[in-house]
């Protein structure tokens, strides 16, 4: 039994591996052909046009030069040579020797000029009349009488050629200033010289309270 099942499975392998076989060549027989056919008629159907590439124009060439003027080339220019200058010696200038400065002379200091002589004095001029009445115990001042002031005042008067005073100057004051006011008041009110020569006078006035 297990003889006869082996021999029937092998005979059913080869039957389909034949079939199989059977198929596979039918199949491509067939599609091999009707293929080539269907392609055939389409091809026939089809309108074919050829479309033709134009070529592009051909490259307009620059024109050539005109034959009168030919084409030169460019000048060459050469660099001038570089010329090496000589180099000037430096100038030695020779600087005589100054001579010595001269020695300054000694200066000689003068003497002074001498002062000018001082003017001389005025002239004395005589009084006219009794000076002593030109100033008197009338004339005290009545603060001064009152405060019971005293003194001494020295003045000298400047007299012109008419024989009146023209200026008063206290050469002393008596300590009161009214005492001096007073002096020179009087004097150029009443003092008199004798006329013909300008000068000056010189005298005193004591202040004494009367008892």
């Amino acid at each position: 039994m297990a003889y006869a099942d082996h021999s029937q499975g092998s005979s059913r392998t080869v039957s389909i591996v034949v079939v199989a076989l059977i198929h596979a060549v039918l199949g491509y027989a067939f599609v091999t052909g009707l293929g080539f056919q269907y392609i055939k008629k389409a091809a026939e159907q089809l309108n074919v046009v050829d479309v033709k590439e134009e070529p592009p124009p051909p490259e307009e060439e620059p024109p050539p030069p005109p034959p009168d003027q030919p084409v030169q080339p460019p000048p060459v220019v050469t660099p001038p040579p570089q010329v090496a200058l000589p180099t000037p010696a430096p100038v030695i200038t020779s600087v005589p020797t100054p001579p010595p400065a001269p020695v300054p002379a000694p200066v000689i200091a003068l003497p002074p000029p001498p002062a000018a002589p001082p003017p001389p004095p005025p002239a004395k001029v005589e009084p006219r009349g009794n000076p002593g009445s030109w100033v008197t115990t009338d004339d005290y001042p009545p603060r001064a009488l009152r405060e019971n002031r005293q003194g001494t005042t020295g003045f000298r008067l400047t007299v012109g050629a008419d024989g009146r005073a023209t200026g008063c100057d206290i050469t002393s004051s008596s300590g009161s200033p009214d005492l001096d006011q007073v002096t020179c008041q009087n004097l150029m009110r009443r003092a008199r010289f004798k006329s013909g020569a300008a000068g000056s006078y010189s005298s005193r006035v004591v202040w004494k309270i009367p008892e």
